[in-house]
């Protein structure tokens, strides 16, 4: 019998959660989060969003920029 779309989606919902509980526990996670950190920062992308910050705030004006407007502005360009 074929799964339908909803049942498929929360068995992969329940995969999902029960591989984050595994890498939570074996400490993975924040391994893997610490590796993807330095390999941002290794090839400039880190660097190059800040600079993107820069040039925003320069754009707008410091004191006319929000932290919600900056977000909203640099999340595309950080993708």
């Amino acid at each position: 019998m074929a799964d339908t779309q909803e049942e498929r989606l929360k068995r992969d919902e329940q995969i999902r959660e029960t591989i984050m509980a595994k890498l939570v526990e074996s400490g993975e996670k924040d391994k893997l989060k610490e590796m993807l950190r330095d390999r941002l920062v290794q090839c400039g992308w880190r660097d190059e969003l800040k600079e993107y910050c820069k040039e925003v705030i320069r754009r707008k004006g410091l004191e006319k920029v929000t932290v919600e407007e900056l977000v909203a502005e640099i999340t595309p360009h950080g993708r």
